[in-house]
C-alpha cells in the first residue's frame, strides 16, 4: 500500500520541532495535554504538507475513495525506549518521558475531526496504548500476543466500539517483515448477495470476549446477540470467533459461511508499518488483522512497538456516547 503522503526530512524536523513544544503528560492529564495541542493546531508552528495531507485523509473518508491511509517519515520521539514484555505498560510510565509520538497522533485526529476515545477498564484510562507482545499472551488471539491476528474489529464483542483505529511505528525491526491487512467493508458486500446481507443484517450472531477483556474482568464471557452487518458497510465480526448464537435458523449459517467466502475474494490492502509510519484505518467500516510474512528473528521481531489510538468518527458520533463518559471525562468510556 502506497502512503498518502511521505514527509521530507525537512518537513518532519518542523513538524518535531512544533510537536515538542507540547509539554503536558498525556497519561497524567489528558483533557490539559488535548487542550494544549488545540492551542498548537491553532498557530503557525505545524507544517502546511502535514496540514494539508490530513486534509485529504479527511476528505476521501467523507467521499468513500479510501478508509485507509498512511504517513511516512512522521516525527517521533527523541529518545524510544526498547519495552519490557513481562509489563510493557509500567515500562513505559517509568521510561517514556517526551510524547512527541503521542502529540502527533493526537495532532492527527484533531485535523482530521476524529475525536479519541479510551476505555476506563483498559490501560488506566490511557488515550494511548501500545501494541506489543504481552509474554503472558504468547500464542493467543490478542494483540498483545507476537503472533498473527486473523481479520477482526477491535473489541468484537463490546457495546462501543471505536470508529477508526490510528497506529504509529514506534519500534519496527527492519529485518522482519510484518504486515497489517485491511479490508473495505465495500469491497466485502461486493461478495454478498441481498438474501445474504439481509440475513448478516439480523442478530443471530455472537463473538465470545478477548482474553485480554477477560483478563480485566472475568464476568465477560461472550456478547449479546448481534448482527454482524451494520449501517451501509460496518461489520461486526472477529474471524474463526465470531458464530452463530444458539437457536438461529439456518439462514444464519449460511449467511456466516457466505462472509466467510467473501473474506477471502475480497480485494484487500496491505501496510508495512515502518519507524515513523502513521497508518489510520476504519475499525467498523472494515476488518485489519496481521501478517507475519517472513520473520528471521523471533525474538527480534517481538520488539515491535506501535503507538495506538481510537476516535470517533466524527463529532456528532462522540455526543452519541456523551452518558457513557466517566468521571466527566470527555471520550473515556466505561465500556
Amino acid at each position: 500500500m502506497q502512503p498518502t503522503y511521505v514527509l521530507t526530512d525537512t518537513e518532519r524536523d518542523e513538524l518535531f520541532a512544533a510537536l515538542q513544544t507540547v509539554t503536558e503528560n498525556p497519561y497524567a492529564d489528558y483533557a490539559a495535554f488535548s487542550k494544549a495541542v488545540t492551542v498548537l493546531r491553532e498557530g503557525p508552528l505545524v507544517p502546511s504538507a502535514f496540514v494539508d495531507a490530513c486534509r485529504i485523509i479527511r476528505r476521501e473518508r467523507e467521499n468513500g475513495v479510501s478508509d485507509a491511509h498512511a504517513l511516512r517519515n512522521c516525527p517521533l520521539d527523541a529518545e524510544v525506549p526498547v519495552l519490557d514484555h513481562d509489563d510493557p505498560l509500567a515500562d513505559k510510565y517509568a521510561k517514556k518521558k517526551t510524547f512527541v509520538g503521542e502529540t502527533l497522533m493526537e495532532l492527527f485526529a484533531q485535523l482530521t475531526g476524529t475525536p479519541l476515545l479510551a476505555y476506563a477498564s483498559r490501560f488506566n484510562g490511557d488515550f494511548f496504548t501500545d501494541v506489543v507482545a504481552i509474554n503472558r499472551y504468547s500464542g493467543q488471539q490478542t494483540g498483545f500476543s507476537d503472533g498473527e491476528l486473523v481479520y477482526h474489529n477491535d473489541r468484537t464483542a463490546h457495546r462501543v466500539r471505536a470508529d477508526f483505529i490510528t497506529l504509529l511505528g514506534m519500534r519496527c525491526p527492519s529485518e522482519e517483515l510484518v504486515y497489517t491487512g485491511f479490508v473495505e467493508g465495500r469491497a466485502l458486500l461486493a461478495h454478498l448477495s441481498a438474501d445474504e446481507q439481509q440475513a448478516l443484517r439480523t442478530p443471530w450472531f455472537v463473538t465470545p470476549f478477548d482474553v485480554f477483556s477477560k483478563d480485566n474482568n472475568n464476568s465477560l464471557t461472550v456478547s449479546e446477540t448481534h448482527p454482524i452487518l451494520e449501517n451501509d458497510h460496518s461489520f461486526r465480526y472477529l474471524d474463526s470467533h465470531t458464530t452463530v448464537a444458539p437457536d438461529s435458523p439456518v439462514e444464519a449459517k449460511d449467511a456466516l459461511i457466505a462472509l466467510k467466502n467473501a473474506l477471502a475474494r475480497a480485494e484487500k490492502k496491505r501496510h508495512r508499518l515502518l519507524v515513523g509510519d502513521l497508518f489510520s484505518f476504519a475499525n467498523q467500516d472494515g476488518l485489519h488483522n496481521r501478517e507475519k510474512i517472513d520473520v528471521q528473528d523471533a525474538q527480534r521481531a517481538k520488539s515491535r512497538w506501535l503507538l495506538k489510538t481510537y476516535a470517533f468518527r466524527d463529532e456528532s458520533k462522540a455526543e452519541q456516547h456523551e452518558g457513557t463518559w466517566v468521571d466527566g471525562v470527555r471520550g473515556l468510556v466505561a465500556d
